[in-house]
């Protein structure tokens, strides 16, 4: 079994920055992509950012040049750095991962989410 854990949500105003940490732990054979997705409140779930596990990015238009993804695969653990945030950047912040638990198996595994909120 694999858990990913969120956590550096928060209440920031705009221009501010917050950055958020996912970790993973269980029964981890390898990981291969990690990613932040978020959901609005009457919205669809939509990707943030995506890293491969040989540090290859990619991000959503409506962040690019402010968010910032990283990983630490020693630790298993994920980064998003989120710069001069915006109202629109509101939302539960939802981390995801590719998990290997053996050579031969595979698994999608999600976090719980973490609030941000952007206001003044």
């Amino acid at each position: 079994q694999v858990q990913l854990v969120e956590s550096g949500g928060g209440l920031v105003q705009p221009g501010g920055s917050l950055r958020l940490s996912c970790a993973a732990s269980g029964s981890i054979f390898s990981i291969n992509a990690m990613g932040w997705s978020r959901q609005s409140p009457g919205k669809e779930r939509e990707l943030v950012a995506r890293i491969t596990s040989g540090g290859s990015t990619n991000y959503a238009d409506s962040v690019k040049g402010r968010f910032i993804i990283s990983r630490d695969n020693a630790k298993n653990t994920v980064y998003l750095q989120m710069n001069s945030l915006k109202p629109e950047d509101t939302a539960v912040y939802y981390c995801n991962a590719d998990v290997d638990v053996s050579p031969y198996k595979t698994l999608g595994v999600w976090g719980q989410g973490t609030l941000v909120t952007v206001s003044s």
